[in-house]
């Protein structure tokens, strides 16, 4: 990928394939030894508390423990330990903080809950020393060195890696493994196609509003792609299931309407044609992001994704054109990556 600036942002983008990589190398034998801790337990149910970009990885967590596992997956609210002082009944249940730094008060508090009651309980965070980390039973670090940029990026791609190890380790199945050995090549194919990102970002510079559509897998894809738009662009990005977008929210839809269709290949991607057609006829701008050709020839923006990858791995490699995207748009806007106003890398939530 081209330098479009030196940014933290960008660097960090560029060393996803190398954290990846060193995961599935490196933590195998960690996240196996978890693996059977689970399966000791056979927890009926999992329960993943997380905020931000980590609540995104929850999202990916709920298809990926359904589709593979068999495994009932809820998003917890916090809150209700915080605020509420209400904490739900975990009896039986498998109970997953997810936090890059693991110092979010909030989701150690759900986790300390959750081992007091005698439950599960496992912490994904950058940091194998965190508050998080200490409170669960079992923890699986990401190891990806310091994110310098306030909008995550490794940290991100690296809490789906784990779980799609975990994953792999509970079903028992080595194809698994072998798919997972051949991501980080495909998500370095995904870093070095940043032009198309770059002509993108010069057709949605004056955008206000823009909604990201992703399904299934990749529906936590959309929600990631929209976060990143909006604390990296200000604009407001809305994510949605595009099951969901045809229920009342096509309705804003008129000529112009920027619209960023994630669609990988795979199951849900067959009644694409079909989304991205509807949206061309309404006048949308449509970004597509696929490795299929019929999809991204109705595109105005075409960010074409790696071809190969699993379905199940696609929201991994797919990320990456949206991580490209913001990255562009906020530079073509005249903005800080790295440095988000309003925010900051560590937010303490209670």
């Amino acid at each position: 990928m081209q330098s479009t600036g030196g940014s933290f942002f960008e660097s960090e983008i560029r060393e996803q394939p190398a954290v990846l990589a060193r995961l599935v190398t490196e933590q195998r034998e960690r996240v196996e030894d978890a693996a059977r801790a689970i399966r000791a337990r056979s927890p009926t149910f999992a329960l993943i508390a997380a905020r931000g970009s980590s609540d995104n990885a929850a999202r990916y967590a709920v298809y990926l423990f359904g589709a593979h596992n068999r495994l009932v997956v809820a998003l917890a609210a916090p809150s209700l330990h915080t605020i509420y002082r209400a904490p739900p009944r975990v009896d039986g249940a498998l109970v997953v903080g997810i936090s890059q730094s693991g110092q979010s008060p909030d989701v150690r508090e759900a986790v300390e809950h959750a081992r007091r009651s005698g439950a599960l309980t496992l912490a994904i965070s950058n940091d194998d020393g965190s508050p998080l980390a200490a409170a669960a039973e079992l923890s699986l670090p990401i190891g990806a060195g310091e994110e310098r940029a306030v909008a995550a990026s490794k940290t991100y791609t690296g809490q789906l890696m784990l779980l799609a190890m975990l994953s792999a380790a509970l079903t028992g199945d080595e194809a698994r493994w072998e798919e997972l050995a051949a991501l980080p090549a495909a998500v370095a194919a995904a870093v070095e196609s940043a032009e198309p990102a770059r002509n993108g970002a010069v057709l949605l510079t004056e955008a206000s509003r823009i909604a990201v559509l992703g399904r299934g897998f990749n529906r936590s894809t959309a929600h990631e792609i929209a976060l990143k738009l909006a604390e990296t662009c200000y604009v407001s990005a809305d994510p949605y299931s595009w099951a969901d977008f045809l229920h009342g929210p096509i309705a804003l839809v008129e000529p112009g309407f920027p619209i960023v269709v994630v669609a990988p290949s795979g199951r849900t991607s067959d009644d694409a044609p079909e989304i991205v057609a509807g949206l061309r006829q309404r006048g949308a701008t449509l970004v597509v992001a696929s490795d299929r050709a019929d999809l991204l020839s109705g595109a105005v923006v075409a960010l074409p994704l790696p071809t190969g990858v699993p379905e199940w791995l696609s929201p991994i490699s797919a990320v990456v054109a949206g991580q490209l995207l913001a990255l562009a748009l906020a530079q073509a806007r005249g903005h800080d990556p790295d440095h988000p106003r309003g925010l900051r890398k560590v937010t303490l939530t209670r």
